[in-house]
This record gives C-alpha cells, sequence and structure tokens, in this order.
C-alpha cells in the first residue's frame, strides 16, 4: 500500500461515471471532489483509505444507479496538476 505525503494509509483514485452529481454528495462520498466534465458525466477525485472504502464508494455510486466509466488510481502530485475535468484527456485505466 503507497503512502501519501502525509503518511495517511490508501490512494488517490479518479472515478468517472455517466450524470451529473452536485457538492450537496460530497459528504455521502467520503469527501471527494467532484467536478463536471465532457458528455454529461462526473469525476471524483480524492484519497481513498483502502481497497474496502473503495468498494464502497463504488457500492454507493451503484445505489445511485449511475453507470460507471472508468477508475483510475493516480498520482497525488499528478491529481493536482491533472488538467480539468471537461477536457478531452481520460485517465489511464488501471487493475
Amino acid at each position: 500500500m503507497s503512502r501519501t505525503s502525509d503518511q495517511q494509509p490508501g490512494d488517490w483514485y479518479e472515478i468517472r461515471v455517466q450524470g451529473r452529481l452536485d457538492d450537496r454528495w460530497v459528504a455521502w462520498l467520503d469527501g471527494l471532489e467532484l467536478s463536471p466534465a465532457e458528455g454529461g458525466t462526473t469525476v471524483l477525485r480524492g484519497h481513498v483509505r483502502d481497497q474496502a472504502a473503495l468498494h464502497g464508494l463504488l457500492h454507493k455510486l451503484r445505489d445511485l444507479n449511475l453507470p460507471l466509466l472508468a477508475v483510475a488510481q493516480i498520482d497525488q502530485d499528478a491529481a493536482a496538476t491533472r488538467p480539468h475535468p471537461g477536457s478531452t484527456t481520460h485517465p489511464r485505466r488501471t487493475r
């Protein structure tokens, strides 16, 4: 398991779903950053403490009936410099 710069366990993820989520969902989705993207999609980004928490997030998205488009583990430093989700650049898929 990798460690972030402040030594929290877990990894950083970017999750793309079909559909729009506004900021009222942030707390329910464990504080992930929500950004609207092209084609009526939403990108969720942030720190996920472990695989159980990741699966929990994916279950919540399923319960909202939002089609899952991509899940990518990202580098924390790269997350801060990634293009805006509205760009045509898509994350590298992992796992």
